[in-house]
């Protein structure tokens, strides 16, 4: 058996691994798991149009464990490029996974026309690739070939996500996908490993630990309070699917008992709106910490101060409404959308707050701000940064070190025998990793690009 890296290794985006391995009877097969875009560059950024370093047509199967673009964006690549197989993914993952890449698609021709390159791929190849892909439900079990079983199980990090077991050749390996936070309130918890000889682990907050969970609503309260004293607008760049919806959750939570009042609050996202409709779509897959039954509210994903601007002409009328205001748009790293263009607006102004409730990729603006830029560039503009910025790293729908080193203790006992670490800027899998062989005393190993490994 045999194990390669194609994309995550280098940083934290471009998840695509692909297995090895012999049935029962002998014959070879190859399993890819994920198949994501490399992000904080161009969407027609060189990375994403680079050989994948295998045949395509040689796989004979997909399992993606969740439906973020870094774990699906180069789906219908590798179909255009003559993959024929299945492509399994959870229920609620297929809606989502369309959504993201339509999405997607949106942003790469628009990308296009300004750096003059050709998209990743056409909707035409989206629509193949979709006829390709099978929902399927946690713990059924996948016989691939004799002898080879693959199953999903629960990763609480957004609807419909996973990590992935494959049996073959006496051996259980393990891809981690992305790995959820701890009491995250509208998701089950991550599912434990029993088991396991070899894990592909996500290391993206490998090297730190969040503040305590319970810090989340006390900050997001202090950040509203803050902004409606100061009469100000607070952004909050959200990921589109999972941290937007949690963020409507906890905000939701504060209205109806912490915190009164009629402060407008706009979903600026066409795709958060509809992701949000399809997390009420799929809502027997969430776990809300309060039930549904017990509240008068029924929506939690709704509140009387919410306003969703789908359209670019609602969107610009945001700027006529006077502070106090509360702005939720993606991009999550803000690498681009319609955040961009209130950054553009409202980071200048100390009276206004910018809240950082994700991850952010190197390259990204996002990540300039985090680490305190003094300005920034944005549509070749120079924008100085006089508004204040904060963080809440427990919104993170990444577990962190803790969490992840809880997650690789099997259940059963012993120690996993082999761990890669993937998914994390190098100071984070470098610290992780160490965390790890002197926790585990097992071998953790750092792979590189398009690198091969026997197991």
């Amino acid at each position: 058996m045999k194990i390669s890296f194609h994309g995550a290794v280098r940083g934290v985006t471009g998840s695509c691994h692909r297995l090895q391995l012999k049935d029962t009877d002998g014959k070879d097969h190859q399993l890819l798991f994920d198949c994501g875009m490399f992000q904080g560059e161009q969407m027609c950024g060189t990375k994403n149009m680079d050989e994948f370093g295998f045949d395509s047509k040689q796989i004979d199967a997909v399992f993606i464990t969740h439906p973020h673009a870094d774990h699906t964006g180069r789906l219908p690549k590798l179909a255009k490029e003559g993959f024929k197989g299945p492509i399994y993914m959870i229920e609620p993952c297929v809606s989502l996974s369309r959504l993201v890449l339509e999405d997607a698609h949106h942003i790469m021709k628009e990308d296009a026309k300004k750096c003059g390159s050709s998209v990743l791929y056409e909707l035409e190849d989206l629509t193949h690739t979709f006829e390709q892909v099978e929902g399927v439900g946690y713990h059924q079990q996948i016989d691939v070939a004799p002898g080879v079983k693959v199953m999903f199980h629960e990763a609480g990090h957004v609807l419909g996500s996973a990590y992935i077991s494959v049996e073959a050749e006496g051996k259980r390996v393990i891809f981690s996908g992305d790995i959820g936070n701890d009491d995250v309130p509208i998701l089950p918890d991550t599912e434990k490993i029993s088991s396991a000889d070899v894990v592909v682990c996500e290391s993206t907050y490998g090297h730190r630990k969040h503040e305590p969970v319970n810090e989340r609503s006390t900050r997001l309260k202090e950040a509203i309070e803050d902004i409606i004293k100061n009469r100000g607008v607070l952004m909050i760049p959200a990921f589109s699917i999972e941290r937007t919806q949690e963020l409507l959750y906890e905000i939701d939570r504060l209205l109806l008992h912490d915190l009164k009042t009629k402060i407008p609050i706009y979903l600026d996202s066409p795709m958060a709106i509809k992701a949000t409709a399809l997390y009420r779509q799929f809502k027997g897959y969430l776990k809300f910490d309060v039930p549904i039954t017990s509240e008068p509210d029924q929506d939690f994903f709704s509140f009387p101060n919410l306003r969703e601007t789908l359209s670019v002409e609602e969107s610009k009328l945001i700027n006529d409404v006077p502070p106090p205001k509360i702005i939720i748009a993606g991009s999550g790293m803000m690498s681009g959308g319609r955040i961009m263009h209130h950054l553009i607006r409202y980071l200048p102004n100390s009276h206004n707050r910018l809240l950082i409730i994700g991850y952010q990729a190197r390259g990204t603006i996002g990540r300039q701000l985090f680490e305190g830029a003094k300005k920034v560039h944005i549509f070749r503009e120079e924008v100085r940064v006089g508004a204040r910025v904060s963080a809440i790293g427990s919104f993170s729908a990444h577990g962190d070190m803790d969490k992840l080193t809880t997650w690789l203790t099997p259940e059963k006992g012993g120690a996993v025998g082999k761990i890669f670490l993937v998914h994390g800027d190098p100071e984070s899998k470098e610290v992780f990793g160490t965390h790890l062989r002197h926790h585990f005393g097992n071998e953790v190993i750092i792979p590189e690009y398009q690198s091969e490994h026997d197991i």
